[in-house]
């Protein structure tokens, strides 16, 4: 697999395979990095197919831990429209991979550009519900986090202020994108009833769910079956 290394502003990134006219955007989850197995699996499917996969390391992910920069959706939402702009001046055909909170990042950015086709595993598509449910987790109420501005939670994540009111006055209004989407049965970290709201909501959307799979594809049979969905959507 060709792989090249580079930087676009300050986000390392790597672009897999031989020259095409198609590209896909490829987004991390949580706690991942531009590398991840997921991501190798996606790149080797697209370049079968005679295209090209970006990907780069978020903020507080892969080679950007030590970054001062946090993971926030307002730095992850720039950060992303920096690369599309990138993407834009080199491929015809552009598209989308995301992983997670990735999903919900690549939306927020995206949702008015021309993406012809995504794929998202594991999405979390309704942060506003994540970071309440997190606050309710850590009995942090809104009146507290507005207070504090950050607070340090038990599981190494911090509540911001300015993330949890950025979600809350900027919805995510349409998304005109053929996608499929690939999630475990056991996957709790975003409910059932969210991913069939937003599967109600956008009529392009086909999900396929795998047996006894968590949000976390990383298992021998996890990867089988993500390797047999891109074979199937990507025809």
């Amino acid at each position: 697999m060709v792989k090249k290394y580079m930087q676009i502003e300050h986000i390392k990134a790597v672009i897999w395979g031989d020259e095409s006219n198609t590209i896909i955007i490829a987004v991390h989850g949580d706690q991942s990095n531009k590398e991840d197995v997921p991501i190798q699996i996606l790149a080797e499917n697209a370049a079968q197919r005679g295209m090209q996969v970006i990907s780069f390391d978020l903020p507080e992910n892969g080679e950007r831990k030590d970054e001062k920069t946090p993971c926030t959706v307002q730095n992850c939402v720039k950060e992303l429209n920096m690369i599309m702009d990138y993407v834009k001046k080199q491929w015809k055909h552009v598209c989308l991979f995301a992983n997670s909170m990735g999903a919900y990042f690549g939306m927020m950015a995206y949702q008015n550009e021309n993406i012809e086709k995504a794929w998202f595993l594991s999405p979390l598509v309704d942060m506003q519900r994540m970071i309440e449910n997190m606050m309710k987790w850590f009995q942090v109420s809104e009146e507290r986090l507005k207070a504090e501005k950050e607070i340090e939670t038990p599981i190494g994540k911090t509540l911001y202020w300015d993330y949890y009111y950025y979600v809350k006055e900027h919805s995510i209004v349409q998304w005109n994108v053929s996608t499929y989407i690939l999630r475990g049965t056991k996957d709790t970290t975003c409910e059932e009833d969210t991913i069939q709201t937003f599967i109600h909501n956008y009529s392009n959307v086909e999900m396929q769910l795998v047996e006894d799979s968590e949000h976390y594809f990383h298992t021998e049979y996890d990867l089988e079956m993500l390797k047999k969905w891109f074979c199937s959507s990507m025809e």
